[in-house]
C-alpha cells in the first residue's frame, strides 16, 4: 500500500452494470457484502486518482471473486492485471477461479514452472492473451512484456516486502492496487487509519458456510 493521493491518471471505461455482468459469469450468487465492496471497486477504477484499496475478510467470505472482479473490470477496460499470492498453493487457488472466467486470458506463473512453460506465458502475455497473470514471488524475478498493465492484487500482503510490492508497479505509480488479507497488520492498519488507504470489508459469508472459529492452544 502506497500514497497515491496526489497522483492523477486516466479514469478507465467499462459498462455501467458491470457488477451484474460479472455475477452471471460466476457459479454462484454473490453475498451483499461482495457486491457493495465490488461497487467501491468499480467506483475507484472509474476515479482520476489510482485504487489503493484494502479488502478485509474473514477466510471463506469471498475475497478472490471480488479481486477478480476487478481483474474482470480491468480487462473490459482493456487492461492487464498481475494478481500475487504468498505460495504456490494459494496461487494455484486463485488460478483455477480465474480460469472458469478468464480461460485463456488466464495463466499461472509459479517458482517450480519450467522454462518452457515460462516462455509460454511470456509469450501470451507480450501478444495480449492473458488479461490476468496469478503467480507468486515468481512474478518478481523476471521483466514481465506487459503492454497494459494496470492492476495489482497482492494476496496477505504482509508476506511480501514493500520493495517486492512496489517492483510488481513495474514504473508505473498509476497503476491501480488491491490488497486482500484476512490478518491485517499494525503497518497496514496505519496506512488506512492515517487516510493512505480505502477499506472495505467483507463482514458476510456465503450461505451455508460454518463461521471460522479461532482459538488459542497452551503449551501443555
Amino acid at each position: 500500500l502506497m500514497d497515491k493521493g496526489e497522483i492523477s491518471r486516466e479514469a478507465l471505461s467499462f459498462p455501467e452494470n458491470i457488477v451484474k455482468e460479472y455475477e452471471a459469469l460466476l457459479p454462484f450468487a454473490c453475498t451483499g457484502a461482495q457486491r457493495r465492496v465490488m461497487g467501491e471497486i468499480a467506483g475507484d477504477l472509474r476515479g482520476k486518482t489510482p485504487m489503493n484499496r484494502l479488502v478485509e475478510g474473514d477466510v471463506g467470505s469471498g475475497k478472490t471473486a471480488v479481486a477478480l472482479f476487478a481483474a474482470y473490470a480491468a480487462m473490459r477496460a482493456g487492461k492487464q492485471t498481475v494478481l500475487m499470492a504468498p505460495t504456490e498453493l494459494l496461487a494455484g487457488q486463485h488460478f483455477a477461479f480465474a480460469e472458469k472466467i478468464f480461460g485463456r486470458r488466464a495463466a499461472l506463473l509459479r517458482g517450480s514452472c519450467t522454462k518452457a512453460e515460462r516462455e509460454e506465458v511470456f509469450a501470451r502475455i507480450a501478444g495480449g492473451e492473458v488479461q490476468v497473470l496469478v503467480g507468486t514471488h515468481a512474478v518478481l524475478y523476471h521483466e514481465l512484456p506487459f503492454p497494459a498493465l494496470d492492476l495489482v492484487i497482492t494476496d496477505e500482503q504482509h508476506r511480501f516486502g514493500v520493495g517486492q510490492r512496489a517492483a510488481l508497479l513495474r514504473g508505473n505509480p498509476a497503476a491501480h492496487t488491491l490488497i486482500l488479507t484476512a490478518t491485517p497488520i499494525p503497518r497496514t492498519l496505519s496506512l488506512v487509519l492515517y487516510g493512505k488507504a480505502k477499506i472495505s470489508l467483507l463482514d458476510e459469508l456465503p450461505p451455508g458456510r460454518k463461521p471460522v472459529a479461532t482459538h488459542i492452544v497452551g503449551q501443555q
